[in-house]
């Protein structure tokens, strides 16, 4: 028995010799050509992809169309199982590879129906636009062809690659829609739920506009209104019963910063452009580093971020004007109260009543039947079925929906001269809606807003569901001229940081589609106006800022309530005193009273908002759907220090009880999760780096492998360097057009997606540190050619 024990065992350990044998030499195989010649169709003339020692590379051709697909092919060696990724989970046809555990993702997408709406964009363009992207695709195959063996991750998924198509360029455009807006307006209908119960002046004085924070471009910050008085709004007879928090904040805020200043500032007559554009954090990174040069007809050298799964710059420089993205958080998106018509299946409008308009999804699942999903059209949009609304049914008004909002309009900035004329591309633009800040190598400076603005009839308040059954919502859409510009303003400083940018007739052209609080803005911008003359090495220290300046109060209120009669007698609470007083004041990886401080603010948070909803929360809809506003901190912090006792629940007898059983609460959760002192509570610990490929979440052995390093990283909401362990900055750069030998750039990750090459983390040191890295690709280390077919072959691997 023992001797078969022996031999089953040596067995099993041969059959893993040759499995990781086979696993490593399909590793090895499906690394791309880095040097050598590759002959392929699509070409009309030559082409090479130089790499740098980090990967990044100079990809050159004679024309545009020759140079999309030398990009292409650069993707599609690099990067094509994540660009699969992008473009399966976009048009909801991930159960085609991973089966039925897909659906519910694939169902989501599946209700925009992005690949139809992708081949009406697609047959609507130009042909110049249609031949890039179609050389783009077939560069992007060509790439994939080169390689020996399939992108290793489809040996472990039992998956075949599918061939790119032009379309598909299109529908990675749409996956960003979904990023960066509200798809389904979710936030008009939580608004919605709380504007029907709660008073009209306390929905008001809840929901504000603004804060004392804002730092708009245009406009002033917003002064708080006054608490409701006892007779309009009592909370006094109602508990609270808050949420467990557990240092739990609002999710990731998908936003950016970015900024510009004129060339008075810099002190060279250029202008400077610095952006980092906040995203989820994932491996490899959502941005692929290159620069573009057609070195015939119409010049471009232009560099920057390009977006696998498209052949242009997203973000970057092109000799003669820089520019850089954030999120705008307008409001891209409407609930339509959706009313019945007379007939079954009808619905009402102001052209009479309509039949709805149903397509039937079919989504193939791998291993398994098809699976049918109904989509009802409405014509303002389809009708969302997850949603149960009180007056009626909700149908989804979403820019994204429409042929007009997707275009390739952002080729223009490759050969734009000024950064004036750069605003007028950003006004064509179609992409989700954006912040666009330009600068050019004359000194001027300029902000709009890039992407395609609806026109609003006047009937209806945007920031809640609406009847359009009587007249239509949309009227159409904003020309150019009607966009909201800023151009060389007097300081000669330009910012955004995902909050309010503007005031007036302008902000109700934008619209409030929930942007972020200004502390993080207010604190670029005074940080801006701190020097006189600022170099790309001043604008990464301001990416870098994590002082936690918006937090000072809530300390300053911490050691109010921790003073000494309370923490006499109980050590924790005299430790979390001690803690918190000694903070930094940087939101640092070493810092515990930083942590102490955050976690104490989320807790009263949560304790006074749900004790303003306990009323309502059984007066027409649930507390819990209510969402806390981006300027809840105004009336938060309005209570906290004026402590009106009609608005503090029943939990309490005094607003010093509530924040003490915050600081308690805190203290509770550090015993239970950690059983230690308090001492050791770091930042760091909590704000660990978990960048991770797609498949360490279901294979988790390979993290070790596939994932970024757990790195400790500083930075927090709030504050320019904004950062949670899988959110944080896609990128930063900072460059003065024509100057670009002297910019910067980081991203994390590496340039490859490819566990085996040796840029699969390069870089991503650099990013953790905030240590400056050259904007421009390094000096070569490997040439790929490109020739038409009927060239030379001949290669070698990484």
């Amino acid at each position: 028995m023992r001797r078969w024990a022996l031999r089953l065992l040596a067995l099993a350990a041969c059959l893993l010799v040759v499995a990781a044998g086979s696993g490593a030499w399909i590793g090895r195989s499906s690394l791309p050509e880095l040097d050598g010649t590759i002959a392929a169709d699509g070409l009309d003339g030559p082409a090479s992809i130089a790499r740098d020692r980090h990967g990044v590379p100079l990809i050159t051709a004679t024309t545009r169309a020759d140079l999309a697909f030398a990009t292409g092919v650069a993707h599609g060696q690099d990067r094509f199982f994540q660009m699969d990724l992008i473009r399966r989970r976009a048009a909801g046809e991930l159960s085609e590879l991973f089966g039925a555990m897909a659906l519910g993702s694939d169902r989501v997408h599946r209700f925009h129906r992005f690949r139809a709406r992708a081949r009406t964009v697609l047959a609507g363009l130009d042909p110049d636009e249609r031949l890039l992207i179609e050389r783009y695709a077939a560069g992007v195959n060509a790439g994939l062809r080169s390689l020996d063996a399939q992108p290793f991750e489809y040996f472990l998924v039992d998956g075949e690659p599918a061939p790119w198509r032009p379309e598909d360029t299109l529908v990675v455009v749409y996956a960003m829609f979904m990023q960066l807006n509200d798809a389904r307006a979710r936030t008009d209908v939580r608004q919605g739920l709380a504007y029907r119960v709660l008073p009209e002046s306390v929905y008001a004085w809840l929901y504000p506009d603004g804060t004392a924070w804002d730092a708009p471009l245009v406009g002033e910050a917003r002064s708080v209104r006054p608490w409701p008085p006892a007779d309009v709004y009592d909370v006094r007879r109602f508990r609270s019963d808050p949420p467990v928090v557990a240092e739990a904040g609002p999710p990731p805020f998908v936003g950016s910063n970015n900024w510009a200043v004129s060339g008075a500032v810099t002190g060279t007559g250029r202008a400077m452009v610095a952006n980092d554009m906040h995203l989820g954090l994932a491996v490899p990174n959502i941005w692929y580093r290159a620069r573009l040069v057609q070195t015939e007809g119409v010049r471009r050298d232009v560099t920057g971020v390009t977006l696998p799964g498209a052949p242009f710059v997203v973000a970057g420089s092109n000799g003669h004007v820089a520019w850089g993205y954030t999120n705008s958080q307008g409001d891209w998106s409407d609930a339509v109260i959706v009313r019945p018509g007379a007939a079954p299946g009808t619905y009402r409008t102001a052209a009479g009543d309509r039949p709805f308009e149903e397509h039937i999804e079919r989504i193939a699942v791998a291993g398994g039947e098809p699976v049918e999903y109904r989509v009802r059209e409405t014509v303002w949009g389809p009708v969302d079925d997850g949603i149960d609304y009180p007056d009626g049914e909700i149908a989804v008004s979403w820019i994204a929906h429409h042929p007009r909002a997707v275009n390739l309009a952002i080729l223009a900035l490759e050969t734009v001269a000024t950064a004036p004329g750069a605003l007028d591309v950003a006004n064509r633009m179609g992409l989700p809606p954006q912040n666009f800040v330009a600068g050019d190598a004359e000194g001027n400076i300029g902000w709009t807003i890039a992407g395609q603005i609806p026109a609003r009839a006047a009937f209806f308040d945007a920031t809640r569901p609406a009847d359009w059954s009587a007249q239509n919502g949309w009227v159409g859409w904003r020309e150019p001229g009607e966009y909201p510009r800023l151009v060389n303003p007097p300081g000669g400083r330009i910012w955004t940081a995902n909050a309010r940018v503007v005031d007036g007739p302008a902000l109700g052209i934008v619209g409030h589609g929930g942007y972020d609080l200004g502390a993080r803005a207010r604190q670029i911008r005074d940080a801006l106006f701190a020097r006189e003359r600022l170099t790309a090495e001043d604008m990464l220290a301001i990416q870098n800022d994590d002082r936690a300046l918006f937090l000072a109060p809530w300390r300053g209120l911490l050691l109010e309530v921790l003073d000494e009669a309370t923490v006499a007698t109980d050590p924790a609470l005299r430790a979390y005193r001690d803690l918190g007083a000694d903070w930094g004041p940087r939101a640092a990886p070493g810092s515990v009273g930083y942590r102490l401080v955050r976690g104490f603010r989320l807790e009263v948070r949560s304790r006074v908002f749900a004790g303003l909803l306990a009323p309502v929360g059984t007066g027409g809809g649930d507390a819990p759907d209510f969402v806390i506003g981006n300027q809840f901190e105004a009336p938060l912090w309005q209570l906290v220090t004026g402590q009106p006792p009609h608005l503090l629940p029943a939990d309490y007898e005094t607003w010093h009880a509530l924040l003490l059983a915050a600081v308690r609460a805190n203290i509770d959760h550090y015993e239970r999760e950690y059983g230690t002192a308090l001492a050791e509570r770091t930042w760091g610990e909590l704000n660990t780096a978990d960048i991770r490929h797609p498949l360490s979440f279901a294979v988790p052995a390979l993290s070790r492998w596939l994932d970024m390093p757990p790195d400790e990283l500083s930075g927090d909401a709030n504050l320019p360097r904004a950062q949670s362990p899988s959110f944080g900055a896609s990128e930063r750069f900072a460059v003065s057009p024509g100057d670009e030998a002297h910019g910067l750039m980081q991203m994390p990750a590496g340039q490859s997606g490819h566990p085996w090459s040796r840029f699969y983390r390069a870089g991503h040191d650099a990013w953790v540190a905030g240590t400056p890295a050259p904007f421009l690709p390094g000096e070569a280390r490997h040439t790929l050619k490109l020739v038409p077919a009927g060239g030379t072959l001949g290669s070698s691997g990484d």
